[in-house]
């Protein structure tokens, strides 16, 4: 399975690898990008490979670069180590997140029959073209004669995008979201950190799943799980697996996360300081826009005095102001750079800034700094919100002595 979108990838494979693992086969991951290690992007059942087996599956993959002369580049290197402890551990069935594009991410060699697409919205205009038909044309075109494509929401000018791509294909089978596929969502109780927990029905050709848990915070997740249970479907119909029993799939879908969305760290520590962190890898403004009413129920929450503060990092090509737009902006913001190589430094941020900005801005030369000023910012018991890099959600992580997971 080839999971291709601009927003929700990550979640909607965490979600697959659950229903998936269900039927009680092994399943693959290729996760994109990385929060705090490598080795976070093969997964085998949603559980990361260890340094050891990061490193044997490279080892042999970078011995073929060099016997043969390939040109090396990150993406088809991180796909090609996958494969390697894929085939080493005797894992048949894989779920495959693109990373920018659709049909020129390397994870489209893989030869995944089916292809799920998330949503597309304007994002990494420079690579893809600069409105909703390109970057759709991009993305789809990865499907394949043959394949099954499950297709999420999608704006008008996308989904007519979309068919337009489908259109030259032959002997593909189609789901779309509100068609071949719907979902219902209702509460069901509160959950640990005071949100809503929902429950999922979803409708596909082949099925219907009742009762099904959502244990990721936002509405928009909701579609998610349902893009991912009719992907098992489809792999189901396809003879890939066998039909989960229905306890053992709500058991699993309980138990999916996937940190560094909405994820809440809520008695986090920054030497002697206490408090909540809240990490989300939203990086354009539609994913922003999508969180934002979590994150304004975290900051409701919050008890405290004043109000959240913002630590902000994103790469050099993105609408900064677009990304801030959705929250308040009287909000105290700390702009800060990552190590990764084409994030943006701090001067950049502040200029791309809206001038109509009312809350007090402060910049750091990094992560940690940014941080610890964030802290002294909110205070002890305050809430911090990072956001806008996934590598920043990553160092994040690290500086609270996180895990990778």
């Amino acid at each position: 399975m080839l999971v291709i979108g601009t927003n929700g990838k990550g979640s909607t494979c965490a979600f697959a690898v659950s229903a998936v693992a269900a039927t009680g086969v092994q399943v693959g991951s290729m996760p994109s990008p990385h929060l705090q290690e490598l080795r976070e992007r093969i997964r085998v059942d949603g559980v990361p490979v260890t340094r050891a087996e990061y490193a044997a599956a490279f080892a042999e993959v970078w011995q073929a670069i060099e016997q043969h002369g390939l040109p090396v580049l990150a993406q088809g290197i991180y796909t090609a180590t996958a494969a390697v402890h894929f085939r080493r551990a005797g894992v048949r069935l894989a779920v495959a997140e693109a990373g920018i594009g659709g049909s020129r991410a390397a994870a489209a060699e893989l030869g995944l029959d089916v292809k799920v697409v998330t949503g597309i919205g304007l994002d990494h205009t420079r690579l893809l073209g600069g409105s909703l038909s390109q970057i759709t044309r991009a993305k789809v075109a990865a499907a394949q004669d043959g394949d099954h494509v499950v297709l999420g929401r999608l704006a008008p000018e996308a989904a007519t995008a979309a068919d337009q791509v489908l259109k030259e294909r032959t002997g593909l089978s189609v789901w779309r979201m509100d068609h071949e596929i719907h979902y219902t969502a209702r509460a069901a109780g509160r959950g640990d950190d005071g949100g809503t927990t929902t429950l999922v029905d979803v409708f596909t050709p082949r099925a219907v799943h009742r009762d099904l848990p959502c244990p990721l915070s936002g509405a928009h997740q909701h579609h998610n799980l349902a893009l991912a249970v009719a992907a098992m479907d489809s792999m189901a119909e396809r003879g890939h697996i066998q039909e989960p029993y229905a306890e053992r799939l709500r058991a699993r879908l309980a138990a999916t996360r996937w940190p560094g969305r909405l994820e809440l760290v809520a008695h986090a520590r920054l030497n002697d300081w206490t408090g909540r962190v809240l990490l989300d890898g939203a990086t354009n403004p539609q994913g922003v826009a999508t969180v934002a009413p979590e994150i304004l129920r975290h900051a409701r929450a919050d008890g405290n005095s004043g109000p959240p503060v913002l630590v902000f990092a994103a790469m050099d090509d993105k609408d900064v102001s677009g990304m801030l737009a959705p929250l308040p902006d009287h909000w105290p913001l700390v702009l800060t750079r990552t190590d990764a190589p084409h994030a943006a430094n701090c001067t950049t941020l502040h200029h791309r800034l809206s001038p109509d900005r009312r809350g007090p801005c402060l910049t750091a030369q990094n992560t940690l700094t940014a941080l610890h000023q964030a802290a002294e910012l909110t205070g002890p018991g305050g809430l911090i919100i990072v956001f806008g890099s996934h590598r920043l959600v990553g160092e994040t992580r690290t500086a609270l002595a996180l895990p990778p997971v």
